[in-house]
Parts: C-alpha cells; structure tokens; sequence
C-alpha cells in the first residue's frame, strides 16, 4: 500500500509517454510491471503493513494543501535497475510528506525506511528493471525528454500490488 500524490491529466499523459518511449527501447516501466495497472505518481510513504480504516481515516483528518507543481531536471538510479526522474520540490512539500509519515504512524502503519522523513528521496518512477547495459540508453532517453513540468492535483491510497485505489478526499 502507498500513499500517492497523482497528476493532471496533461502530466499524466507526459510521463506515461516517457515509459512508452523507454518500453520501446527494451527498457522496463511501470506501464508493464506487475498488473499492468500503474499511474504515474510520486509517493510520500509505502507501507508494510497497516489497518486501511485507520490510515484512511488519519490522512483524511490531515489539513487539505494546494495543487503544486514541480519541475524534473534529471534522473536517479537505484539499486536493482531502477530510475526515476528526480522532481525539484517545492519547499512545503518536504513538510506535508513528514506530517503524513506521523499520521500514518499514529494510524499503527509501518513504513518503509525509506519513506521515514529525513531520508526519503522524492522520485517519479521511470524504469523498474533496466539492466546495467541499459542505464546508458535509459538515461539518454530520459535526458531528452527533460526538463519536463508537472502537475499534482490530487492524492490517492493505492494497493501497488493489485492495481486497486482509493482517492483522499484532498491533497495532502
């Protein structure tokens, strides 16, 4: 389970090109990993395990934020063959995904460690397997396709590994 911040449409539409640019080279996204069901999106937490009455709840009672934009100049790679394009964040945001994590926890949910603030990393997912003769190929495309301007416009529960969500009632 994570908790998701979703794009406008227009910013949607633009990183879900990028994916099909990258499928198209061989190269591995989240258009096609899993069930096939992935919207692009930039976490704020994923959780290991949680009471999804409880966590809705919280993050329901959490304080409604704007609709911001961030703009992506380059990209990241993780270990196992992932990268993502690395958004800049407007000054807030940090804030709002910190107050998330305590209400999540104070839900009982348990985070990754990666989502615990102070070392979460803001990313939109890009390539999910590429091997180490692909980072090449995958940065090139990713390079050429930046910088790119997106749009958050909504927040939502999502079950990563059923393709199920839940929209927040507001942007947290």
């Amino acid at each position: 389970m994570a908790v998701c911040l979703l794009f406008d449409t227009r910013s949607d539409r633009r990183v879900r090109e990028l994916w099909s640019r990258l499928e198209a080279e061989g190269i591995a996204t989240l258009a096609t990993h899993t069930h096939g069901r992935h919207h692009p999106h930039l976490s704020y937490a994923v959780l290991r395990s949680w009471d999804q009455q409880r966590v809705q709840s919280a993050l329901a009672a959490l304080p409604r934020a704007e609709p911001f934009s961030m703009t992506v100049h380059g990209t990241l790679t993780f270990p196992g063959g992932r990268a993502a394009l690395a958004p800049s964040i407007p000054p807030d945001v940090a804030l709002r995904q910190a107050r998330t994590v305590t209400a999540l926890r104070e839900a009982g949910a348990d985070l990754h460690r990666h989502y615990e603030p102070g070392d979460w990393v803001p990313h939109i997912s890009a390539a999910t397997r590429a091997s180490g003769s692909q980072i090449p190929t995958m940065a090139r495309i990713v390079a050429d396709f930046l910088p790119i301007t997106l749009r958050v416009d909504r927040a939502a529960l999502i079950d990563t590994a059923a393709g199920e969500s839940w929209p927040l009632p507001h942007i947290l």
